[in-house]
Formats: C-alpha cells, structure tokens, sequence
C-alpha cells in the first residue's frame, strides 16, 4: 500500500455570511480559486491531477449540481478531470480528503485536488426545500434537531456552564485575533479579488469573524439563540460557530508520483475514523472517532502535537477536551470557529491546511482534526508533518 502526502494546500480567508466579503461570490468561484492556488504551489501541471473530490453540506442552488466538477472546470481544468461532490454534514471537507487519500493508498489514483467549499450566504440551512421523513418525525423527530439545541443539550446534559462556554468564545476570539496579527494566516490564504463586496471592490485575504471586543461582560449580556424559553438555554452568536462563507482544498499525492515529480511533501494522511452516537447531542461521537483515528494511525492521544477541534458550539469543544483529559495548549492554538467562522463542507480542508502550517511553525509532528457532525456522528483525522 502506497502512503498519501499532502504536497500543497489554500485556503480563502472566511467571509461572515450574508453581510460579508464574500456573501455574494459564488462557491464555484471560491473553490475554482483555491484548486488553481494549490496547484500552482504544488508546482505541477493540471494535467496530472486526477480526479477532485469536494466537500459540500447544503450541495444546492449555487453549489449544485456535483460543485465540484462545476468548480474544477471553472478553474480551467482539462475536461478529462473528473469529479465528485460529498456531504458528510461539517465533515465533508474532511471526508473527501479522507476519500481521496484512500484511493491514493490503494493505487486507484496517484494525484488528486480535495477540500470543500460551502457558501452559507446564497445558500441557506437548511435547503431550499427541506422534506421530513414522516415517519421519523413522529417515532425520532430528534434526527431533524436544530444543531444549536443538540449543542444545548450538551451543555444542560453534561453540566456545562453558560460562564465556561462564555469564557471557552472569549478565548477563542482571542487567540485569533493574536494570530492575525502576527500574519500566521497570510502564507495559506488565496486573495480573492471580489468584485461586489459590501463597500465595492475589494482584495479580501483576512478572515472578517473575529471580534477584537469581544469581553465576558458582552458575551454574557447576549440571549440564548436556540432554546424555546432564554432561561433554557446556553448558546448565543457569541459562543456559537459563525455562519460563513470559504473554501480550502489540498493536493494529495502517492508516493511514486512525489517522487516522479520532485514534489516535496508537507504532511502524511495517515488515518480517519468516523463515528455516531444520538442525534440529539453533538460531541459524543467525537470521543470515539479521535482514539479511534489515532489507534489507526499507530499513536496514542497523547502524542499529538496540535488538536484543531471545530468550535461548532463551546460546550461541544469543551467536552472533547474534557473527556479527553487534552492540554488545552494543544487546542486551537490559534482560535477556532466561534471567532473564525464555520464554512461547513470548507471547514474539514480549511483547518487541514492551518494545522499543517502551524505543526510546520512549532516543529510538531503529530496533528488532528476533528469535529462534531450534524445527526450525532463525530469525524477525526490524523496528519504525520513530513520532515
């Protein structure tokens, strides 16, 4: 079995839905210009990419039918590149580099784009038309749960408290703003130049989401956004996930063909596990995926260098890092989605891409991601950085 490097990846910065950069520039658009950048760092000609595989969560409307080969062909690829779209929810993005990845191993293919993309803006959770199945609406109408309640859930179940999940968003916002500022994001972004942001045109190479003033007494003065009754609930636009808009994809290549090409490799795909739990809480199932993930790859939880766990809500990522007993300095060093945003399908490839630049920075060799997906499963890789 051949091993499957990452050899380049980029990313856009993070637009915030509907009032930002990027609420009126496609997702085809968005992805197209990722899949020409990384491309062009990993140095080879276009022709020797072999399929693209694109994570999707809402794959509709703008981001219909099968993106990914709308996008590949929209960045100028030959039409003899073929492609697919996939939904695993907020793994997606993380699911199509696992796919890709695991035809490389196999020797199905020797080079291939992966990633996703996922604009928030034109197209809206939870779809155009959404159709519940009947009968599960009457015997598990938890399946449909609005994911800010299954956070909820989380919080009220496993005793969570609204000041940990305020202090949990606080942090976040942060850290990234630190991160920011020291320019640790600008070598990943791609500049899109949008045409139609909100003020006219524009260069947008800096994610918009994090909040420089962001205190504990303004979290703590915003309303619960998802429980029937305030009183209920936990989570707010404050410690939640924001809606966003991006997309990220990386170059996966085999063995052979690093070698044929003289392609340096950045990091190792070395496994992915997935798991479920309930529907009605987000979380759990992550707790079995990411010692599942890491017992494939040959290490232990413990020997991981950098954890990038999606903040879809506070209490999700603080219950993984609870039950997990993991250094919190391990932890989305440079923030996470309550001030980054969350693209969905973009998200799995987006925070691929950081946390091979940040094991690169701080001479780490072992990193995670992970996150949470809607219907309670939960999805975990694991990267080896290369020396």
């Amino acid at each position: 079995m051949d091993n499957a490097y990452i050899v380049a990846g980029a990313r856009t910065a993070v637009g915030k839905a509907n009032r930002g950069a990027l609420a009126n520039y496609r997702p085809d658009d968005m992805a197209a210009e990722v899949i020409k950048e990384t491309i062009s760092r990993a140095g080879i000609d276009a022709e020797k990419v072999e399929d693209v595989v694109l994570g999707c969560s809402i794959p509709e409307q703008a981001q219909g039918m099968n993106v990914a080969r709308i996008a590949a062909l929209r960045a100028g690829l030959p039409d003899t590149i073929s492609a697919a779209t996939v939904n695993r929810f907020c793994a997606s993005g993380l699911d199509a580099i696992s796919i890709a990845a695991s035809k490389v191993e196999a020797g199905l293919l020797n080079c291939a784009i992966a990633g996703g993309t996922e604009s928030m803006s034109l197209v809206h959770m939870p779809g155009a038309k959404m159709s519940p199945n009947p009968y599960l609406t009457q015997h598990k109408p938890e399946v449909y749960i609005n994911m800010g309640n299954a956070g909820d859930n989380v919080a009220k179940e496993f005793g969570y408290s609204r000041v940990e999940i305020d202090e949990f968003a606080l942090g976040s916002n942060q850290k990234a703003v630190a991160a920011i500022d020291a320019g640790r994001f600008k070598d990943e972004i791609v500049p899109l130049d949008v045409p139609n942001g909100p003020s006219g045109p524009i260069v947008f190479d800096t994610d918009e989401g994090p909040r420089r003033d962001a205190s504990m007494e303004g979290l703590g003065a915003l309303k619960p956004a998802f429980a029937a009754s305030p009183k209920l609930g936990f989570h707010t636009a404050g410690n939640s996930s924001q809606m966003s808009d991006g997309a990220a994809t990386v170059m996966v290549m085999s063995g052979n063909a690093v070698k044929e090409h003289g392609v340096k490799p950045l990091a190792k795909f070395k496994s992915y596990a997935v798991a479920a739990d309930s529907p009605a809480y987000l979380g759990p199932a992550q707790l079995v995926a990411i010692p599942k993930a890491c017992e494939l790859a040959g290490i232990k939880v413990e020997d991981v260098d950098l954890f990038e766990i999606n903040e879809a809500f506070a209490s999700v990522a603080l219950h993984v890092i609870k039950n997990l007993n993991l250094d919190a300095n391990k932890v989305n060093v440079n923030g996470g989605a309550i001030a980054l945003g969350h693209p969905l399908g973009c998200t799995g490839g987006k925070l691929t891409v950081q946390i091979i630049n940040e094991l690169k920075r701080r001479g780490g060799k072992y990193g995670v991601v992970t996150m949470c997906v809607g219907g309670g499963m939960g999805a975990a890789g694991v990267y080896e950085l290369c020396d």
